[in-house]
């Protein structure tokens, strides 16, 4: 299992705690592998965005209206969070059915 997010995260660091033998990679640091990067958009499309935090607000209409992709290649902090990648499948958040389809 690997667990994209932010150390800094406080939803990653639950998700953390859940899985402790998680391998987990801070995309602030470490970047996130285009190629994960690409199914996580092709699975979750816009929910991808984080739109409520700071770097979101801190970016220009302009900046906003590009490529999700992109966008969140050149700012890491902008991926909702965390990105969970167990068995094949990809997981967006620590909501409660994402923990309910891991603990399955």
């Amino acid at each position: 299992m690997k667990l994209y997010g932010l150390k800094t995260c406080d939803t990653c660091r639950k998700a953390l705690k859940h899985f402790p033998n998680a391998e987990f990679k801070d995309v602030r640091a470490d970047g996130l592998p285009e190629a994960v990067l690409n199914a996580a958009h092709e699975a979750f499309g816009a929910a991808l965005l984080n739109t409520r935090s700071a770097t979101w607000r801190g970016l220009d209409e302009e900046e906003r209206a590009g490529d999700p992709v992109e966008l969140i290649a050149r700012h890491p902090a902008l991926m909702k969070r965390p990105l969970i990648e167990a068995q094949g499948k990809l997981y967006l958040g620590w909501t409660p059915e994402v923990q309910a389809a891991l603990a399955g």
